[in-house]
């Protein structure tokens, strides 16, 4: 296997990229200290939790008093829905996204020009550390409109100065006509559709590594080493891993860099990392495994206090970037979150839809394949007695356009008869995960 040859540019590098650790941990502090005054200043919800717990923002004399600050969850951003977690007025925003509640609420977030233009210049700093330059072109897969994914990776690969092509997701066919005809040098895009993209370039007789492609910035779902040897091997391409998440910010939260791959290289400068013990909710030391919860120190809608990411990972010494610390390959999460093609799906948002739905009882199960490339969920659901098969029919119809509708994945939806789910006297086994494990 040989890979295109990418030469990092520290001379493009930011002037945070040239920090020492000490340099970072004094700037941390100082922003931290910010993030909680102005949380304090103006957003009543952490004024009151800071309050209950006797604590000013006056207390946070060093790195170590973060543990101090109540943790942040999304049942706090939504029971603020929809711009309660502002710290600034919303005329004052310049665009807001949202992402997929637990409870039909979208979880929301505000932007003003400030922080889009920072968010602007952390996907730069991602795109440059996976090895993009300035002059290439950028293939965005990623969907745009409310998911962060397609904007904040169009905005940032613009800023390196970059040329842009906003295809969004879907239309395979499409897709790969216009990376025939354009020839862009970076794909950011799902991994799991991007497979299915290369399978389809095969299905036409033509040869995936014979693209243009040098580089993938892969995210918003989990994927494996395997999965990166594959996309290299068969496209003879760089994989590199980017992650985000909309309470933070969205894409460039943390980035891959192609001389290593070894880990996400975590932007600490405006994202103040902490592994907590997810039951006792303890911290525990750089290097052990648990709940990563991420400060938002520098975001001027919102500043976020230690964000509960429910994703379990360790933090590790920082290598290609050395004054940014690593984030180890996430290995779960701590709640249970499925992630089905790149968008978030908590089984309790099934159940809200089940229960709503005339010729159901309550009983349900998410069952997770993938029979080829693309995950694949199927809602198997229980029928009151006397139902047809006309009934069941129009039953499943409407659960899975509700599930697209609402959820915004595709599910297949089977109506089975009265008793056809397992029951347990203990908690309800609510997924069942058949995928392949790495």
């Amino acid at each position: 296997m040989s890979l295109p040859t990418i030469t990092p540019r520290p001379d493009l590098y930011d002037d945070a990229e040239k920090w020492s650790v000490d340099q970072m941990r004094s700037e941390q502090l100082t922003r931290l200290q910010s993030a909680v005054r102005r949380s304090y200043d103006n957003v009543p919800h952490y004024r009151r939790q800071l309050e209950e717990r006797g604590v000013h923002p006056d207390d946070i004399k060093g790195l170590e008093d973060i543990r101090l600050l109540p943790f942040t969850t999304k049942a706090d951003l939504r029971d603020n829905y929809p711009f309660g977690m502002f710290a600034v007025p919303r005329e004052q925003c310049v665009r807001v996204h949202a992402s997929s509640g637990t409870t039909g609420r979208p979880t929301v977030v505000g932007y003003t020009q400030g922080d889009i233009d920072m968010w602007a210049g952390l996907v730069a700093r991602s795109l440059r550390a996976a090895g993009t330059q300035p002059g290439d072109m950028v293939h965005v897969a990623y969907g745009y409109g409310l998911f962060t994914g397609g904007l904040g990776a169009h905005y940032g690969a613009e800023r390196l100065g970059c040329t842009v092509v906003p295809m969004s997701g879907g239309q395979t066919e499409k897709q790969i006509q216009l990376i025939h005809d354009f020839r862009p040098d970076v794909i950011m895009v799902t991994p799991s559709y991007f497979l299915a993209m290369v399978d389809h370039v095969k299905e036409l007789g033509m040869d995936p590594s014979e693209t243009s492609l040098k580089i993938g910035v892969f995210g918003a779902e989990p994927w494996t080493q395997a999965m990166r040897e594959e996309i290299e091997a068969t496209c003879q391409m760089h994989a590199t891993d980017i992650f985000g998440l909309s309470e933070m910010m969205g894409p460039g939260v943390a980035q891959e860099c192609v001389e290593t791959k070894d880990g996400l290289t975590l932007w600490e400068d405006h994202f103040y990392p902490e592994i907590i013990d997810p039951i006792t909710e303890e911290p525990l030391p750089d290097g052990e495994e648990g709940e990563l919860v991420l400060t938002a120190m520098t975001r001027e809608a919102m500043p976020v206090l230690r964000y509960r990411t429910r994703d379990l990972t360790r933090l590790l010494p920082g290598t290609a970037r050395p004054s940014f610390r690593r984030l180890a390959k996430i290995t779960g999460r701590s709640d249970d979150l499925m992630i089905v093609r790149g968008v978030n799906v908590f089984p309790t948002q099934i159940e809200e839809i089940v229960l709503k739905t005339d010729g159901l009882t309550p009983h349900f199960q998410c069952i997770l394949t993938r029979p080829g490339r693309m995950d694949q969920l199927t809602v198997n659901v229980e029928g009151t007695p006397g139902l047809d098969q006309a009934r069941r029919d129009a039953i499943a119809k409407e659960l899975s356009h509700q599930i697209k509708s609402r959820i915004g994945t595709s599910a297949q939806v089977v109506v089975l008869a009265e008793g056809g789910i397992e029951r347990s006297v203990g908690k309800a086994r609510r997924i069942v995960d058949n995928r392949d494990k790495p």
